[in-house]
């Protein structure tokens, strides 16, 4: 017996089949292997990273209200961003103390800020729009008023 008959007497299609999804599952193995080998090569050549994520999971179990520290930078404007931020200063006193970002900028585009997400996104590097912890943003006049009159 030669050719296909032989192969069906002495299952040889589930053989195959069982063969070539060992190979592929390798494979697959493989490339999952070789896509995250950097992040075990950092770790292998810095091993303190390891006792820091360690540490900072006993820090977060102790204290989880513990607000992010982030550093405020005062940026310098030019004479049109000044202009800009005084428009969005606007706007945002027409909102609540606590407002989300998709509505702010739907009135700067009514309004017709030049520019409005670059603007904005000016205002968030510089932290006078800043995050609560609601997942809305607030206002900081006291830095507006600051980066204003630098």
């Amino acid at each position: 017996m030669y050719g296909i008959e032989a192969i069906n007497a002495n299952n040889g299609w589930a053989i195959s089949v069982v063969g070539i999804s060992i190979v592929f599952s390798g494979l697959v193995v493989l490339s999952l292997v070789i896509s995250q080998l950097h992040k075990g090569l950092a770790l292998y050549e810095n091993p303190w990273k390891i006792r820091k994520w360690f540490s900072r999971e006993k820090q977060m179990g102790e204290e989880p209200d513990k607000p992010l520290e982030t550093g405020v930078v005062l940026l310098v404007l030019t004479q049109e961003q000044k202009e800009i931020s005084k428009q969005f200063a606007l706007l945002v006193r027409t909102l609540e103390d606590h407002f989300s970002l998709p509505r702010l900028l739907g009135l700067a585009r009514i309004s017709g800020v030049k520019n409005f997400h670059s603007n904005l996104n000016i205002l968030l590097k510089s932290s006078i729009i800043f995050p609560d912890s609601e997942g809305l943003f607030c206002w900081d006049q006291d830095l507006y008023i600051k980066t204003i009159s630098y």
